[in-house]
């Protein structure tokens, strides 16, 4: 008969999954970051950031619906399939919005849509423009499920893919200040005296400019981009990690079982990574989830200052930017259904931190 596996790991992962809300938040965070990856698979507008303008049907509410039509370009694109799914497609062809259409003699005419009872433009287009002059394919009747924005985007492929950058600067932010912050508050807590001194003076200098003001700086100095905003909140986010980290090996090194780890004879290399920090996580589990929450709002206060994710890039931050001053113009959700995305993912993971944190108690 085989043994029961008791070791800590196993029976944390137990613990994990009694826990009803971390367990759901992780399926969230899995969904979520399923999205973001594919975004452009589920998306409906799969051009490239999804920035198709239509400003004949600019600001218009959920569920709102319209025949397009599709005028081909002739153009014809050699970009590979993997791109498209990543990348998104790109577009040439023309769409328009129109409110009816009629074919005589070889033209197709049609009303362009305009908003508030209006009539639009009448316009003709050749039937030779579409392949075996068969129109019929090239208009269709869509929907939009979260309404357009201000440039008459589709509001919800713009959500969709803005979802790439608010999820993965969390992740890559979190996993630079965890590189710098444990490397840092380590040998800082380890070895202490004079070692740790300059470290605890390059900490104080870091901890007392503001983090909006670092950030600022280091996105100038490394430019505007979409990688630039990812290093730049990550390096201003390692000083709580190390400050963690040193304080838990302070008092680590101390107990019995590091010092019968040195009177084995291994290293400190040894003693840090394989006995001192597995019984730290916890704290850190708490704190990289905070710092996930914060690199989304450093990240929309980037966007909002015209320094984060550069335009038409979507982000969750650069949309409520755009569109924070129709709550009081009558359309409030072009506003919040970023901000409430914003707020599902990081109580997500606050949620699956405190999970993890109690599941990692060795004490319970």
């Amino acid at each position: 008969m085989g043994k029961p596996n008791n070791s800590l790991t196993t029976l944390a992962l137990q613990k994990f999954k009694k826990n009803f809300w971390g367990v759901f938040s992780l399926g969230i965070i899995s969904c979520i970051g399923l999205i973001s990856v594919f975004a452009y698979l589920f998306a409906p507008d799969a051009t490239k950031n999804a920035n198709q303008m239509h400003l004949a049907i600019h600001s218009k509410s959920p569920g709102f619906n319209v025949e397009m039509l599709t005028i081909p370009s002739g153009i014809e694109s050699d970009q590979n399939f993997i791109s498209q799914l990543f990348f998104g497609k790109q577009n040439t062809d023309t769409e328009i919005p129109i409110q009816s259409y009629s074919v005589n003699n070889g033209v197709l005419s049609y009303v362009e849509y305009a908003s508030d009872g209006l009539k639009g433009v009448e316009k003709e287009v050749e039937l030779t423009k579409f392949p075996n002059s068969d129109y019929k394919n090239f208009i269709e009747n869509r929907t939009f499920l979260f309404g357009t924005d201000k440039y008459g985007r589709d509001y919800l492929s713009r959500i969709l893919i803005g979802s790439r950058i608010s999820f993965f600067i969390g992740f890559i932010a979190v996993f630079i200040s965890l590189v710098v912050g444990l490397l840092m508050g380590s040998v800082a807590g380890y070895y202490g005296g004079k070692v740790d001194a300059v470290i605890m003076w390059v900490i104080n200098v870091t901890w007392s400019i503001p983090t909006l003001l670092l950030v600022i700086a280091i996105t100038l100095a490394l430019g505007k981009g979409f990688w630039q905003v990812f290093i730049a909140v990550g390096l201003t986010m390692w000083v709580e990690v190390a400050r963690v980290v040193r304080g838990q090996i302070i008092s680590a090194k101390e107990m019995q079982y590091v010092t019968a780890a040195k009177a084995l004879g291994y290293n400190d290399y040894r003693i840090i990574t394989k006995h001192i920090l597995p019984n730290i996580f916890g704290p850190l589990i708490v704190i990289s989830a905070a710092n996930f929450a914060a690199a989304i709002l450093i990240e929309s206060g980037l966007s909002f200052l015209g320094i984060g994710a550069q335009p038409p890039m979507a982000s969750w931050g650069a949309m409520i930017k755009d569109h924070y001053n129709y709550i009081i113009l009558g359309k409030p959700y072009l506003a919040m259904i970023p901000g409430v995305c914003i707020m599902i993912l990081v109580m997500a993971f606050m949620l699956v931190g405190n999970a993890l944190r109690d599941a990692l108690d060795v004490k319970t």
